[in-house]
């Protein structure tokens, strides 16, 4: 069994592991530290949940405390871009938790908010920038920070940002800093363009994979709950109720989506709040920080608003509408099942998600068993209907002969 003292880490950093109540590194830690304290670059996969921010901030913190210096105005040791902002004040509070003993200074960047306190931050001088790609460039373009000294370049979730159309956005990044430094990429799988990618970014690095790839950790327990579509609102209410659930993370697919079903459930009685994209940040983080403390029972989310929610035993995470794309599937209920406890993950679906339900099943090459709730069967008369974002044609083909009056429960 490997230990955290057993990885290379110096007192100052398992004194600040420790306090966290932190004995044994996980996987991806225990792969990634040495070989971060090494210098060698890391391409690595693993799912969300695994522990994988510490797995590059460890090696980061120690890397830049053994050759402390005066932080300098504009130039920046090391640099964590993230997709999100949750997630980049996520990585920062890391940062400072697992760096409070060390004489290293950290800033957050990211976009919803004021850019002149940030500006303030960069002229008092930094050693390492968390920032999400935009507001980064923003900066960088204002010559408020420069990259030209960067000693270590981590890419966190970068599956993620390409997803989220970042590319050209961290090629230019990339563009400014200098050959010689260390470069860790995470992603939760390697897709063709993360290879690729890595191909370009990465000097003979070590490649990491703690689980098989596009599998759901095993401590998620998954269920499929078949119902009709006008009645996924009742059904959830119906769920959070008889089954007690005290925490649930619910996602929608869309922005508009998550603000009619907070409102739903505020009106049955259910304490809930929305977090999305069009929110402020001080919003989005107010209700977070509700959730987390539970005066807030449901947190209703779209994909990108959640990345970054961090709850080491947050225990339900309902799909109130199945992801259009199989692998945020996998991302969604790996935000319950974290940090070796287990979880539980609802999938509310109606017949116009059923080949939704199929490309996920096909992409975890696993079948999720189907509950079906009393008093809330499927009516099989209902035909399916298009869904926005799936490519109207492949959606609005004839129906089968059977009229899809097929029992959803038959395989």
């Amino acid at each position: 069994m490997t230990t955290f003292d057993q990885l290379g880490l110096d007192a100052s950093i398992l004194r600040a592991v420790q306090n966290e109540g932190y004995t044994e590194p996980t996987p991806i830690q225990a792969q990634a530290i040495p070989a971060a304290l090494e210098g060698r670059d890391i391409l690595a996969a693993a799912q969300t949940g695994t522990g994988k921010t510490a797995g590059f901030t460890l090696p980061m913190l120690q890397r830049l405390g053994a050759d402390a210096r005066p932080a300098r105005s504009k130039k920046v040791r090391a640099l964590v871009l993230t997709p999100t902002r949750e997630l980049a004040a996520q990585v920062s509070e890391s940062v400072r938790t697992y760096g409070k003993n060390l004489r290293l200074r950290s800033t957050v960047i990211y976009g919803g908010v004021g850019i002149e306190p940030q500006k303030r931050a960069l002229r008092q001088g930094v050693d390492i920038v968390i920032a999400t790609p935009g507001r980064l460039l923003d900066l960088i373009n204002q010559r408020a920070l420069d990259l030209s000294e960067l000693e270590i370049l981590v890419l966190d979730e970068a599956d993620r940002m390409l997803d989220m159309g970042f590319i050209h956005d961290i090629r230019t990044i990339i563009s400014l800093t200098p050959k010689g430094r260390q470069t860790m990429l995470f992603s939760a799988t390697f897709s063709p363009e993360i290879k690729r990618l890595a191909a370009g970014l990465l000097e003979d690095p070590v490649t990491i994979e703690v689980a098989r790839q596009n599998t759901t950790a095993e401590q998620v327990s998954q269920r499929v709950h078949p119902v009709d579509r006008h009645r996924k609102q009742e059904l959830l209410v119906h769920l959070i109720r008889e089954n007690g659930w005290k925490q649930v993370l619910v996602f929608t697919r869309t922005k508009r989506g998550a603000d009619k079903l907070s409102r739903h459930l505020h009106q049955s009685g259910i304490r809930s709040d929305a977090i999305h994209g069009d929110k402020s940040q001080n919003a989005r983080a107010k209700a977070l920080k509700a959730f987390k403390t539970n005066r807030v029972q449901v947190l209703v989310a779209t994909d990108v608003a959640a990345r970054g929610i961090d709850i080491a035993d947050l225990p339900h995470v309902v799909n109130y509408e199945l992801p259009n794309v199989p692998e945020d599937y996998v991302h969604r209920i790996g935000r319950t099942g974290r940090a070796g406890n287990s979880g539980e993950a609802h999938s509310l679906v109606c017949v116009d998600e059923k080949q939704l339900l199929r490309n996920i099943e096909h992409f975890i090459k696993s079948s999720i068993d189907r509950h079906q709730t009393a008093g809330f069967e499927p009516d099989p008369t209902i035909r399916p209907e298009p869904i926005p974002g799936m490519g109207g044609s492949r959606n609005k083909r004839r129906p089968r002969s059977n009229g899809g009056r097929r029992s959803f429960n038959r395989r």
